[in-house]
């Protein structure tokens, strides 16, 4: 077995390591979510976390780690008589992204349960995480089928595995710890709440740092066992004052001037519901047991309030998570001093971590936005000059550029689907497939049954009763007789956005439309577990801005600083489009592809602009590749174009009105299905 890296020797990261003792201390804090960029100890640390936790008892035997004082009155291994027990390290428990339903709650014996009526239960990674740590690497690609199930266990503290009539329930409480990469995607809104703090780390730029996180790696790595042994004596100490502070913390008093100060806190940050209240009142009372006090001070609230509320606060998937610091000093400064232990003045400063890290006013803030993010509208910047409405007239070579307009607000669009039915990745936009839906049909078990069908399993094994010897009320079911439930769900797609960024699209208020319309298709991306790529054209030439990806917001990031201006490649961007969907076909054959062209048809520069991007466009209605073109055409005079393209790529068009849901002429139209000649 592997010696893993000691908590105590992770450098830096104070607000992480902050955030994970706390849960060592108080468990009912409800978990930590580590969001950051890769490379930065976040798993090293939740994985460091585990040799600090303090031993559990539990019942000898017990499948489901049982607590000998109180076992579980339904455990699957009970009922427990009093008598053995034993003292084992707490669990930290991995889930896989890519793990099955039946791994992560269990599965049941089914050809057993039909013969013979016994319940045959093998405990899965909740059952094995129950009293410890279960840990996601990359929580946010987990599959949503997935987090159903967890957000069962951690709303109700039990796991279920019900299978044609026949159930079995355990208890399943553990601690919660997920990590992520903003970039690969965002957490599920239900998700995200049930993490009771959150953090955001990034590698330090300071050198000396730096350079001590290499010392450290490399000197773990050439011998972990000694490496390790340099650090047993922090350790013990760290764990040690663990237990000591788990003692402390029932006669840790959280008075009513804390509670004021809580409670005006969440309200002012408008955060929904009371699960925010509950979990800074719990992590500022951790917070005081860790210091060795038994008062909860302003100074817990407002480092709870950095960690529990940044998460919180968002509205969309596009904001950042953070937290106004003066606004929370203010709010805390308004409402505290009330009965003596709201007062943020004092000696006593709470020590956060096990080597005395001053956590600093700081916490988890805003994502910093990319260099070349637009500042205002630059509307000083050289363009060609337009009317109200109107379009700018590039001259010569049509350089022309504008700097980046903002989008116009988000709105509910149509619904937009592949046609046909698919069998790629969980999600909610196409027809597909799935492990999950309802139930159309039976077909024999190809490897592990996962979901039986009763009926059909009945009907295969009943005219072989009497040759089986079949004599009781019993049904004899062989393995040959089960029949594995076809079901019908839905899909993620891979939408691609393939954007007119040229002069023709470049009138301010036309190219703010459009922006907003593209940030609402995103929005219905995420909401749709899709992933999406971004492809713009504009000037000689036709440019990747975003390879596909689960990171919604990074679209809309790059969107956001997307300059126009210049000629119209049509061809050239759908000659990319097309490139970028043949790789990500390699990359993920199963995933069916939506492409969106957003643009008014027109197409200029270079020899027969028109004939080439009508040959482009044919190229995906050869490939089968659904489309849509979102007409950006305004003006009393319209030429059609985008309805033309339309045809050339065999999908529809919509007006940027038809896409709102909530238009009369925007009523919801799918894919079509019927490919039109070229």
């Amino acid at each position: 077995m592997s010696t893993p890296f000691p908590f105590t020797a992770v450098v830096g990261q104070d607000d992480l390591r902050l955030a994970l003792l706390l849960n060592a201390v108080s468990p009912a804090v409800g978990g930590v979510l580590v969001r950051g960029e890769k490379g930065t100890a976040k798993s090293t640390a939740v994985r460091a976390l585990s040799a600090l936790m303090p031993e559990v008892d539990v019942v000898s035997g017990c499948r489901f780690s049982c607590a000998p004082a109180s076992p579980d009155p339904g455990c699957p291994d009970g009922p427990h008589e009093t008598g053995a027990s034993e003292s084992r390290p707490a669990r930290m428990v991995e889930l896989p992204v890519g793990a099955s339903e039946d791994r992560l709650v269990g599965s049941l014996d089914i050809e057993r349960a039909l013969a013979e009526g016994v319940k045959a239960f093998e405990p899965g990674l909740l059952a094995d995480a129950h009293r410890g740590i279960l840990y996601v690497d990359e929580v946010n690609l987990l599959h949503d089928h997935l987090v159903d199930l967890l957000l069962d266990a951690a709303a109700m503290g039990a796991s279920y595995v019900e299978r044609e009539g026949v159930s079995v329930r355990h208890a399943s409480k553990f601690l919660l710890v997920g990590t992520m990469n903003p970039e690969e995607g965002e957490l599920r809104p239900q998700l995200l709440d049930r993490f009771g703090l959150t953090v955001e780390v990034a590698a330090s730029r300071e050198p000396d740092q730096r350079v001590e996180v290499v010392r450290r790696r490399l000197a773990h790595d050439d011998d972990p066992a000694a490496f390790a042994a340099r650090w047993a004596g922090e350790e013990a100490a760290v764990r040690a004052r663990i237990v000591a502070a788990r003692e402390l913390l029932p006669s840790v008093r959280l008075g009513d001037g804390a509670l004021r100060q809580i409670a005006a806190t969440c309200a002012a940050f408008e955060v929904d519901g009371m699960r925010a209240d509950i979990v800074m009142a719990r992590t500022a009372t951790a917070l005081a047991a860790w210091a060795g006090r038994t008062d909860v001070l302003a100074e817990d609230v407002r480092q709870a309030a950095l960690l529990a509320l940044p998460h919180r606060r968002r509205r969309n998937p596009f904001d950042a998570p953070g937290l106004d610091e003066d606004k929370l000093d203010e709010t805390l400064q308004e409402f505290g001093g009330q009965d003596g232990d709201g007062d943020s003045g004092g000696d006593d400063d709470p020590d956060p971590g096990p080597d005395d890290p001053d956590p600093g006013p700081g916490g988890p803030g805003g994502r910093p936005e990319p260099d070349d993010a637009p500042q205002g509208d630059g509307d000083t910047a050289a363009r060609p000059v337009a009317g109200e409405g109107g379009e700018p007239q590039p001259s010569g070579g049509g350089a022309g550029e504008q700097s980046p307009a903002r989008a116009a607000e988000p709105f509910r669009t149509k619904v937009l689907s592949v046609p046909g039915l698919g069998e790629g990745a969980a999600g909610r936009r196409s027809r597909a497939r799935t492990e999950h839906g309802r139930t159309t049909g039976a077909r024999r078990p190809r490897g592990a049954l996962t979901k039986l069908h009763l009926a059909a399993t009945v009907q295969a094994a009943a005219p072989h009763q009497r040759a089986r010897g079949r004599s009781g009320r019993g049904l004899v079911v062989r393995r040959d007789d089960l029949r594995q439930a076809t079901r019908e769900g839905r899909e993620g797609n891979l939408v691609l956005f393939v954007v007119d960024a040229s002069g023709s699209m470049a009138a301010r208020q036309r190219m703010s439309a459009v922006k907003g319309a593209v940030l609402s298709l995103l929005l219905d991306a995420y909401q749709r577990r899709d992933k999406v790529g971004l492809v713009t054209f504009r000037g000689s030439a036709a440019d990747v801005a975003l390879p596909p990806t689960s990171s919604v917001d990074a679209a809309a990031v790059r969107l956001e600083s997307l300059p126009t201006g210049g000629r119209t490649p049509l061809a050239a961007g759908l000659l990319r489009a097309h490139e970028v969907l043949r790789v990500e076909r390699l990359r993920d054959p199963a995933r069916r592809a939506l492409v969106v062209v957003v643009t008014d048809g027109r197409a200029t520069g270079g020899p027969e602009p028109v004939v080439l991007a009508g040959r482009a466009a044919r190229l995906f209605a050869a490939d089968g590749v659904a489309s849509v073109v979102v007409d950006c055409e305004s003006g009393p005079v319209r030429l059609g174009l985008a309805g033309q393209l339309a045809g050339e790529l065999g999908g529809t068009a919509v007006t940027l009105d038809e896409l709102r849901a909530d238009s009369i002429a925007g009523l919801v139209k799918d894919v079509q299905g019927s490919r039109r000649a070229a």
